[in-house]
């Protein structure tokens, strides 16, 4: 990973802040991004730490004109970009409601934040991989995306249309060397299982137990890797 440049959205917690780290350890360059500030400046300050080189900047990927500034501070201050990571997502309603009772406007943001933000992100970033004719691109998914669960409403959906972005955009991409993955974490002891499953009672992976997956996937090891989906918590690399 040394001098390889891992962009990285929703970056301010959970997985995002576990990946931030990973990458920094293995001396990779990292831009970042969240809509909350004191998380994300925590993220950096400890990344720093490790000894990263870290671009972190408030964005709202699910808006073009943040998609646009995020990119375009990463690109001027790296020159390119050779990883993405597309981890942003919001639950929605917790508890979270039954379809038939999902509140319009919240089901619409759920499916903006979750499946409309890793288009942009990855349409503004693909030109740059394909002008070099290398890159990854990693989309987290979830079992909630692969099989239909009552009560996991726009959650469960906007990561089905997650996976769908990820097939099409590895079968458009199929013959240049710009690869696109997904990866299933599992669950995970974060904010977001909390409000999902309030009442677990059963163990729980931490993020930092799950980041060897996309450790590989965006190293060399995995050129030719394609539009494959991998489980987190199943796989060994």
């Amino acid at each position: 990973m040394e001098h390889k440049v891992v962009m990285i959205t929703g970056a301010s917690k959970g997985l995002g802040k576990a990946l931030t780290l990973a990458f920094a350890k293995k001396g990779a360059k990292l831009a970042i991004c969240a809509r909350s500030s004191e998380g994300l400046l925590k993220v950096k300050k400890e990344a720093l730490d490790l000894g990263a080189e870290v671009l972190a900047v408030i964005a709202d990927i699910s808006k073009s004109r943040d998609v646009e500034r995020f990119v375009a501070m990463a690109e001027e201050v790296y020159g390119r970009i050779d990883v993405l990571i597309n981890n942003a997502s919001i639950l929605g309603p917790s508890p979270m409601p039954l379809l038939l009772d999902y509140p319009e406007e919240d089901f619409a943001e759920v499916l903006r934040v979750n499946a409309v933000s890793p288009f942009l992100v990855t349409r503004r970033v693909i030109p740059g991989m394909l002008e070099r004719n290398v890159g990854s691109i990693i989309n987290v998914t979830s079992e909630a995306g692969h099989t239909g669960f009552a009560g996991w409403g726009a959650y469960g959906i906007s990561k089905f249309a997650v996976e769908g972005l990820t097939q099409t955009w590895a079968d458009e991409l199929r013959e240049t060397n710009v690869r696109v993955n997904m990866v299933d974490p599992g669950e995970m002891d974060t904010d977001m299982h909390d409000l999902a499953v309030p009442d677990c009672d059963y163990p729980l992976a931490k993020p930092e137990d799950v980041v060897d997956i996309f450790l590989y996937l965006a190293s060399e090891k995995a050129a030719g890797i394609n539009s494959q989906r991998f489980e987190a918590q199943s796989e060994e690399v």
